[in-house]
């Protein structure tokens, strides 16, 4: 699932240590699988029937966290890992939350309004995974930087995926930046319909690259609160996330017509300066990161 669907966060975790892995590959599939679960509901299905569908995973997860095992594959993974490194259950319950914000909510008024929202789908996602990531400081004071770095990745998809998320009816873009530089709703509906951009949602568009730059700013030094066999794994997301900015600043801002990313070569580039530190850190310290040891829980 990660493979398939997180090409850049699933190089990256290819730089943590085997132990680690599966972990970070159980949280990735289950925020996958609830999201898609909004995004992706099947032909016909009434947001009644999606918020159903949310309870029903909401209530299952409560379940296995409580019993220890799932009779579902994604959540018998995720079970295990958060038993296993302790992970607080309100980060889930954040989450879901705002799964279900998404089912009534489509624009945000402030940045404010925004972040209420990304609390939920973004910066707990950097919170749970810190525990799989370990610290060399007090998780305390890694973990501001680590919701920062989840709310970095998401404004970043949140440029890159302008005209998808339109055509899904959502703006995720704060509408009184945007007003600020003259661009309302039916603005970004013209440029999604005609695919391309025009003057003043470039602009709208440059001061939103500027406020993501500023998060990835206060993300980047929790890089060096990670566990040393960790922190080439984030590096690498760090980089390759934070260039897609660039690349939708060298196509014009144009979001509209095509999907920003980072090109395979570079990937490479990256992926292999940090495999090879990955590497090094590994072997000079082998016993550097061991998981917490827990009881197996299976997909019975």
């Amino acid at each position: 699932m990660n493979a398939q669907h997180g090409k850049t966060y699933f190089l990256a975790t290819r730089m943590l240590a085997p132990a680690q892995r599966p972990a970070i590959h159980a949280l990735y599939g289950l925020a996958r699988y609830i999201d898609d679960i909004v995004d992706l509901p099947p032909e016909g299905a009434t947001t009644a029937d999606i918020d159903a569908s949310l309870a029903e995973v909401s209530d299952a997860l409560r379940h296995g966290l409580t019993d220890g095992e799932s009779r579902d594959p994604v959540l018998a993974a995720a079970v295990d890992t958060i038993g296993r490194y302790g992970i607080d259950h309100s980060l889930f319950d954040d989450f879901l939350t705002s799964m279900r914000m998404d089912l009534t909510v489509e624009r945000y008024a402030t940045r404010p309004d925004l972040y209420r929202y990304t609390r939920g789908s973004a910066e707990v996602i950097g919170l749970q995974v810190l525990p799989v990531l370990g610290t060399v400081a007090p998780p305390g004071e890694a973990a501001p930087a680590a919701a920062a770095l989840g709310l970095a990745f998401q404004l970043t998809n949140f440029l890159r995926d302008v005209a998808e998320d339109f055509e899904r009816g959502r703006i995720y873009l704060p509408l009184d930046e945007l007003a600020a530089s003259g661009v309302d709703p039916d603005r970004i509906g013209w440029c999604v319909r005609n695919r391309r951009t025009d003057p003043r949602v470039i602009a709208a568009l440059r001061a939103q690259i500027a406020a993501t730059r500023a998060v990835y700013a206060k993300a980047e030094p929790g890089i060096d609160q990670l566990a040393e066999v960790s922190r080439p794994c984030v590096r690498t997301a760090y980089v390759l996330y934070s260039e897609i900015l660039q690349r939708i600043e060298d196509a014009g801002y144009d979001v509209f017509s095509r999907r920003a990313s980072v090109g395979a070569r570079r990937k490479l580039v990256v992926g292999t300066a940090a495999l090879a530190q990955a590497v090094w850190v590994r072997r000079r310290r082998p016993g550097g990161w061991v998981p917490p040891a827990s009881g197996e829980v299976t997909a019975s």
